[in-house]
């Protein structure tokens, strides 16, 4: 399978776009557990053997799916406009990530969370986290952090987790605004020892 922009067809390209973005509506619709690759197919307008041929089986298209979303977040932080990306303060800018990820991992939550569920632990160890964390790292250390610790650095992500995110909202009635304005007070009280 060719990877996203890389030697891929302008057709192709087009297919992948229309079957993530069916996928993520079927999902947002009735939850990942219910999208079946038939019905990714039919809403996307294209053949089931297109989706199969793209992304190999349902776990594929489930990852591609995730892996687009993580990618267009990395391209926001490191390049977008601020506070997301460069250009503003770094605290504003940790505020504006974790509104951010809250938002992602909510629009992919039941995929995520049965992501973690199979990595078990290793979870923590993937490519795509550790970006995340090398992120959240520089912020803290403009923020005057000097050296950060792994732990901080982890504390400071945990709320973003979609464990965390899925308890938070399923067993004590959080809304996600509510996650958000906890998660701006959390950064608001960050302060490094002198």
């Amino acid at each position: 399978m060719a990877g996203p922009g890389e030697g891929e067809r302008a057709d192709a390209g087009r297919n992948r776009l229309l079957l993530l973005d069916a996928a993520k509506r079927l999902i947002d619709n009735h939850g990942a557990a219910a999208v079946t690759m038939d019905e990714v197919a039919r809403a996307a307008g294209v053949g089931k053997g297109t989706v199969f041929r793209r992304f190999g089986s349902r776990a594929g298209l489930m990852l591609a799916l995730l892996d687009h979303s993580e990618s267009e977040m990395q391209r926001a932080f490191m390049s977008g406009p601020p506070p997301l990306g460069p250009g503003a303060a770094p605290r504003e800018r940790l505020v504006a990530y974790g509104l951010a990820r809250l938002a992602m991992v909510c629009a992919h939550l039941d995929v995520l969370v049965e992501a973690d569920d199979a990595a078990g632990p290793d979870r923590l160890s993937h490519p795509a986290r550790q970006v995340s964390v090398m992120h959240v790292r520089a912020l803290l250390r403009d923020m005057g952090f000097a050296p950060v610790d792994e732990a901080l650095s982890l504390a400071v992500l945990a709320p973003l987790e979609a464990a965390a995110i899925f308890h938070l909202t399923e067993h004590e009635g959080l809304t996600i605004d509510e996650i958000g304005h906890q998660w701006e007070r959390l950064v608001g009280s960050l302060t490094p020892a002198n």
